[in-house]
């Protein structure tokens, strides 16, 4: 299964993730729809934490890491909420609507 962005299709691994990062946001569109997401401006936030992470670090944070890390963008936020946004799991789902590659491990470092 791979997704077509400006008549490109992009590699995807067997669970739907992007081999190669792809920080358009036509990605991002495509992969929310495909998972059932309804993209929101707190999804954005998200999806643009996430990239930042996996530009600065070479992959994304575990959930917990995540949730540290995306606290001091938005105060208050709380584990319940990355779910409510993210409900397959925030640290492996957030990174494959961000369009980037299978997070390591369990969900990063």
């Amino acid at each position: 299964m791979g997704y077509v962005v400006d008549g490109v299709e992009l590699e995807t691994d067997d669970q739907g993730f992007l081999l190669e990062p792809n920080y358009s946001e036509e990605i991002v569109s495509l992969i929310a729809e495909a998972e059932g997401i309804k993209l929101t401006d707190d999804h954005w936030l998200v999806v643009n934490y996430m990239r930042d992470q996996y530009k600065e670090n070479g992959h994304t944070p575990n959930f917990r890491n995540m949730l540290k890390g995306f606290s001091e963008i938005r105060p208050g936020t709380d584990s319940k909420f990355l779910y409510d946004l993210f409900p397959l799991g925030p640290a492996k789902q957030a990174p494959k609507v961000a369009g980037l590659p299978q997070p390591l491990g369990k969900g990063g470092y």
